[in-house]
């Protein structure tokens, strides 16, 4: 039998999970109650981070960044009016997460925990460049979210830590969106592209999700397009660029052929998207 463990506090949770060393803290509980179900996880503790006050909600910082508390739900987040111009990208992958009922219920640290690579938060987070927070017995440190994945299903997430906070940059006011191919509305990702518009309307910062073990962002890549988003050519080799760094696997969702034809044609469909506000720019 599954014992479920409700620590008040954050240092209470780190001091559980030094404890029971097999636990799995839970958020929400839409992806871990899940997985169980599968068979997936078997542990004989979890940790409920529901009573922790701070967890929950988000907050624009003294500086003008904006804090989500990893306990906050999708449907919040989908819903948030601080997350505009170049943030509304997490907005409309938070939106487009499974359901109503999901929505109402998973969190985004948890969805980030699991880091599903077909999951919805981990390409928009790329492209907004936020910094995960975690806190563990060696204290709180943070990860941009670029360096978080490590290979399939494996994460920077350190045996012992919770994720406690996911920060973005101050939100400019440039276009973004986030847009997905899935079998069926809600379902996981086929392939999928976050794509914000840099302040000056003249470049792009774009993330891929589901074709790999984490998102694929090119800097480089972003920095060659700048000035040239009217050029068909230019547009072809950045998608090029990202296609190359792309490693995705046969599923039930799709092949590994199909998802890198769906590298550029996402870049095209959602940059087409963005282009009326590229011309107002």
């Amino acid at each position: 039998m599954t014992q479920v463990l409700f620590p008040d506090t954050l240092d209470q949770a780190v001091a559980l999970l030094a404890d029971h060393p097999e636990a799995r803290p839970i958020a929400g509980g839409a992806t871990l109650v899940a997985m169980r179900n599968a068979g997936l996880v078997d542990s004989s503790h979890l940790i409920s981070l529901d009573r922790i006050a701070g967890l929950r909600g988000i907050e624009r910082l003294a500086d003008g960044r904006l804090r989500v508390g990893a306990m906050t739900r999708h449907a919040d987040t989908a819903g948030s009016d601080l997350l505009t111009g170049s943030l509304m990208v997490v907005r409309k992958a938070a939106g487009m997460i499974a359901n109503k009922v999901v929505r109402n219920m998973g969190t985004m640290g948890g969805s980030v925990a699991n880091a599903d690579p077909a999951a919805d938060y981990l390409p928009a987070l790329a492209c907004a460049d936020a910094v995960l927070s975690f806190l563990g017995p060696e204290g709180a440190r943070d990860v941009p979210i670029l360096d978080y994945v490590q290979d399939w299903y494996e994460t920077a997430l350190e045996p012992g830590e919770i994720l406690t906070a996911i920060t973005l940059p101050a939100p400019e006011a440039a276009a973004s969106t986030y847009r997905k191919i899935a079998r069926v509305s809600g379902d996981y990702a086929t392939a999928s592209c976050a794509m914000a518009l840099t302040a000056d309307g003249q470049g792009l910062r774009v993330a891929i999700g589901a074709c790999g073990p984490g998102p694929i962002r090119d800097r480089d890549a972003e920095a060659a397009l700048h000035g040239h988003l009217h050029d068909a050519g230019a547009v072809a080799e950045f998608a090029a660029a990202l296609v190359a760094l792309a490693d995705p696997v046969d599923d039930v969702r799709g092949s590994a052929e199909y998802r890198l034809a769906l590298i550029p044609r996402l870049i095209t469909l959602v940059l087409a998207e963005l282009n009326p506000v590229m011309e107002a720019a």
